[in-house]
Protein backbone atom coordinates (compact mmCIF):
# COMPACT_ATOMS: atom_id res chain seq x y z
CA UNK A 1 0.00 0.00 0.00
CA UNK A 2 2.73 2.31 0.67
CA UNK A 3 3.97 1.94 -2.57
CA UNK A 4 1.16 2.85 -4.34
CA UNK A 5 0.77 5.99 -2.03
CA UNK A 6 4.63 6.81 -3.68
CA UNK A 7 2.99 6.14 -6.85
CA UNK A 8 -0.05 8.22 -6.61
CA UNK A 9 1.67 11.39 -5.16
CA UNK A 10 4.54 10.64 -8.26
CA UNK A 11 1.08 10.62 -10.55
CA UNK A 12 0.27 14.25 -8.39
CA UNK A 13 3.78 15.71 -9.14
CA UNK A 14 3.97 15.04 -12.91
CA UNK A 15 0.34 16.41 -13.43
CA UNK A 16 1.47 19.45 -11.68
CA UNK A 17 4.61 19.48 -14.11
CA UNK A 18 2.28 19.08 -17.02
CA UNK A 19 0.23 21.81 -16.05
CA UNK A 20 3.17 24.15 -15.26
CA UNK A 21 4.14 23.35 -18.88
CA UNK A 22 0.90 24.13 -20.34
CA UNK A 23 0.58 27.38 -18.57
CA UNK A 24 3.88 28.88 -19.70
CA UNK A 25 2.81 27.69 -23.38
CA UNK A 26 -0.43 29.66 -23.33
CA UNK A 27 2.06 32.60 -21.80
CA UNK A 28 4.62 31.90 -24.56
CA UNK A 29 2.11 31.91 -27.39
CA UNK A 30 -0.19 35.25 -26.14
CA UNK A 31 3.18 37.40 -25.79
CA UNK A 32 4.43 36.07 -28.81
CA UNK A 33 1.28 36.80 -30.44
CA UNK A 34 1.29 40.38 -28.07
CA UNK A 35 4.90 41.08 -29.03
CA UNK A 36 4.69 39.81 -33.15
CA UNK A 37 7.94 37.47 -31.45
CA UNK A 38 8.31 34.91 -34.35
CA UNK A 39 11.30 33.71 -32.53
CA UNK A 40 9.36 32.92 -29.61
CA UNK A 41 6.23 31.36 -31.44
CA UNK A 42 8.66 28.78 -33.36
CA UNK A 43 9.73 28.38 -29.72
CA UNK A 44 5.69 27.66 -28.48
CA UNK A 45 5.64 24.81 -31.32
CA UNK A 46 8.87 23.44 -30.75
CA UNK A 47 7.53 23.19 -27.15
CA UNK A 48 4.75 21.43 -27.83
CA UNK A 49 6.49 17.54 -28.38
CA UNK A 50 7.81 17.97 -24.74
CA UNK A 51 4.30 18.37 -23.80
CA UNK A 52 3.44 15.31 -25.63
CA UNK A 53 6.27 13.53 -24.03
CA UNK A 54 4.86 14.96 -20.35
CA UNK A 55 1.30 13.20 -22.14
CA UNK A 56 3.07 9.85 -22.72
CA UNK A 57 4.73 9.92 -19.24
CA UNK A 58 1.33 10.65 -17.04
CA UNK A 59 -0.08 8.04 -18.94
CA UNK A 60 2.46 5.02 -19.34
CA UNK A 61 2.39 5.81 -15.13
CA UNK A 62 -1.61 5.56 -15.35
CA UNK A 63 -1.74 2.53 -17.10
CA UNK A 64 0.92 0.90 -14.76
CA UNK A 65 -1.15 2.07 -11.70
CA UNK A 66 -4.21 0.69 -12.93
CA UNK A 67 -2.84 -2.64 -14.03
CA UNK A 68 -0.52 -3.84 -11.19
CA UNK A 69 -2.44 -1.73 -8.12
CA UNK A 70 -5.95 -2.42 -9.02
CA UNK A 71 -7.33 0.45 -7.88
CA UNK A 72 -11.07 0.75 -6.29
CA UNK A 73 -13.72 3.58 -6.07
CA UNK A 74 -12.49 6.76 -5.18
CA UNK A 75 -8.60 6.10 -6.39
CA UNK A 76 -9.92 4.43 -9.32
CA UNK A 77 -12.14 7.40 -10.23
CA UNK A 78 -8.65 9.52 -9.47
CA UNK A 79 -6.21 7.54 -12.04
CA UNK A 80 -9.29 7.33 -14.61
CA UNK A 81 -9.74 11.12 -14.14
CA UNK A 82 -6.06 12.08 -14.64
CA UNK A 83 -6.14 10.26 -18.07
CA UNK A 84 -8.74 12.16 -19.41
CA UNK A 85 -6.96 15.84 -17.87
CA UNK A 86 -3.82 14.93 -19.28
CA UNK A 87 -5.75 14.61 -23.19
CA UNK A 88 -7.22 17.96 -22.30
CA UNK A 89 -3.63 19.67 -21.50
CA UNK A 90 -2.68 17.94 -24.85
CA UNK A 91 -5.14 19.72 -26.41
CA UNK A 92 -4.24 23.05 -24.77
CA UNK A 93 -0.68 22.35 -26.08
CA UNK A 94 -1.73 21.73 -29.57
CA UNK A 95 -3.99 24.88 -29.69
CA UNK A 96 -1.12 27.25 -28.75
CA UNK A 97 1.11 25.74 -31.48
CA UNK A 98 -1.62 26.57 -33.79
CA UNK A 99 -1.81 29.99 -32.20
CA UNK A 100 2.18 30.37 -32.93
CA UNK A 101 1.55 29.15 -36.29
CA UNK A 102 -0.83 32.00 -37.37
CA UNK A 103 1.74 34.72 -35.12
CA UNK A 104 4.36 33.31 -37.84
CA UNK A 105 2.31 33.42 -40.73
CA UNK A 106 1.24 37.26 -39.74
CA UNK A 107 4.96 38.11 -40.11
CA UNK A 108 4.79 41.11 -37.92
CA UNK A 109 2.56 42.54 -40.30
CA UNK A 110 1.45 45.98 -37.89
CA UNK A 111 -2.21 44.80 -36.46
CA UNK A 112 -5.47 46.33 -37.83
CA UNK A 113 -6.95 46.26 -34.14
CA UNK A 114 -5.16 46.42 -31.13
CA UNK A 115 -5.52 43.58 -28.88
CA UNK A 116 -7.35 44.40 -26.26
CA UNK A 117 -9.25 41.36 -25.13
CA UNK A 118 -7.03 38.46 -25.98
CA UNK A 119 -4.24 38.69 -23.59
CA UNK A 120 -7.34 39.26 -21.22
CA UNK A 121 -8.60 35.64 -22.63
CA UNK A 122 -5.20 34.20 -21.98
CA UNK A 123 -4.49 35.05 -19.14
CA UNK A 124 -7.52 33.58 -17.86
CA UNK A 125 -7.07 30.37 -19.12
CA UNK A 126 -3.51 30.63 -17.57
CA UNK A 127 -5.80 30.93 -14.13
CA UNK A 128 -7.98 28.36 -15.13
CA UNK A 129 -5.62 25.73 -15.76
CA UNK A 130 -3.45 26.70 -12.85
CA UNK A 131 -6.34 25.99 -10.79
CA UNK A 132 -7.95 23.63 -12.20
CA UNK A 133 -4.81 21.25 -11.76
CA UNK A 134 -4.87 22.78 -7.84
CA UNK A 135 -7.81 21.45 -7.05
CA UNK A 136 -7.12 17.93 -8.41
CA UNK A 137 -3.64 17.73 -6.08
CA UNK A 138 -5.72 19.31 -3.38
CA UNK A 139 -8.99 17.48 -4.07
CA UNK A 140 -10.39 21.08 -3.66
CA UNK A 141 -14.50 20.68 -5.05
CA UNK A 142 -14.71 24.36 -4.45
CA UNK A 143 -12.14 25.50 -6.24
CA UNK A 144 -12.82 22.95 -9.01
CA UNK A 145 -16.81 24.77 -9.04
CA UNK A 146 -14.90 28.27 -9.69
CA UNK A 147 -12.75 26.85 -12.39
CA UNK A 148 -16.34 25.58 -14.28
CA UNK A 149 -17.95 28.85 -14.09
CA UNK A 150 -14.65 31.30 -14.87
CA UNK A 151 -15.47 29.68 -17.84
CA UNK A 152 -18.08 32.77 -18.58
CA UNK A 153 -15.17 34.78 -18.82
CA UNK A 154 -13.37 33.52 -21.37
CA UNK A 155 -16.82 33.09 -23.19
CA UNK A 156 -17.80 37.00 -22.60
CA UNK A 157 -14.46 38.10 -23.70
CA UNK A 158 -14.42 36.17 -27.03
CA UNK A 159 -18.02 36.96 -27.52
CA UNK A 160 -16.81 40.74 -27.58
CA UNK A 161 -13.94 40.02 -29.47
CA UNK A 162 -15.84 38.21 -32.00
CA UNK A 163 -17.95 41.40 -32.24
CA UNK A 164 -14.98 43.93 -32.70
CA UNK A 165 -13.48 41.47 -35.49
CA UNK A 166 -16.49 40.59 -37.41
CA UNK A 167 -17.76 44.66 -37.59
CA UNK A 168 -13.90 44.88 -39.32
CA UNK A 169 -14.70 42.40 -41.87
CA UNK A 170 -18.41 43.74 -42.47
CA UNK A 171 -16.35 47.02 -43.20
CA UNK A 172 -14.71 45.82 -45.45
CA UNK A 173 -11.56 47.46 -44.38
CA UNK A 174 -8.10 46.86 -45.33
CA UNK A 175 -6.33 43.64 -44.49
CA UNK A 176 -9.58 42.07 -44.10
CA UNK A 177 -8.05 38.65 -43.67
CA UNK A 178 -5.84 39.45 -40.75
CA UNK A 179 -9.24 40.12 -38.95
CA UNK A 180 -10.11 36.43 -39.70
CA UNK A 181 -6.65 35.18 -38.33
CA UNK A 182 -6.92 37.17 -35.05
CA UNK A 183 -10.45 35.78 -34.90
CA UNK A 184 -8.93 32.25 -35.23
CA UNK A 185 -6.04 32.80 -32.58
CA UNK A 186 -9.44 34.06 -30.10
CA UNK A 187 -11.10 31.30 -30.68
CA UNK A 188 -8.19 28.86 -29.81
CA UNK A 189 -7.90 30.73 -26.80
CA UNK A 190 -11.79 30.06 -26.14
CA UNK A 191 -11.30 26.49 -26.88
CA UNK A 192 -8.15 26.35 -24.59
CA UNK A 193 -10.63 27.76 -21.86
CA UNK A 194 -13.45 25.28 -22.45
CA UNK A 195 -10.66 22.45 -22.20
CA UNK A 196 -9.46 23.72 -18.41
CA UNK A 197 -12.92 23.91 -17.92
CA UNK A 198 -13.30 19.53 -18.94
CA UNK A 199 -10.23 19.60 -16.71
CA UNK A 200 -12.11 20.51 -13.49
CA UNK A 201 -14.94 18.71 -14.19
CA UNK A 202 -13.13 15.85 -14.18
CA UNK A 203 -11.37 16.71 -10.69
CA UNK A 204 -14.86 17.02 -9.57
CA UNK A 205 -15.93 13.14 -11.01
CA UNK A 206 -12.80 12.66 -8.58
CA UNK A 207 -13.64 13.55 -5.80
CA UNK A 208 -17.71 12.98 -6.29
CA UNK A 209 -17.81 10.24 -8.41
CA UNK A 210 -20.50 12.74 -10.60
CA UNK A 211 -19.77 13.49 -13.95
CA UNK A 212 -21.13 17.55 -14.48
CA UNK A 213 -23.88 17.50 -16.43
Amino acid sequence: MRKFDEQLAELNDMLLEMGAMVERSISMASEALLNQDICLAKQVIEFESEVDRKEKDIEALCIKLLLQQQPVARDLRLISAALKMITDMERIGDQTADISEIVIMLNGAPYIKKLDHIPKMAAATVKMVTDSIDAFVKKDLNLAQKVIEYDDIVDNLFDRVKFDLMELIRANTPNNDQAVDLLMIAKYFERIGDHACNIAEWVVYSITGKQVA
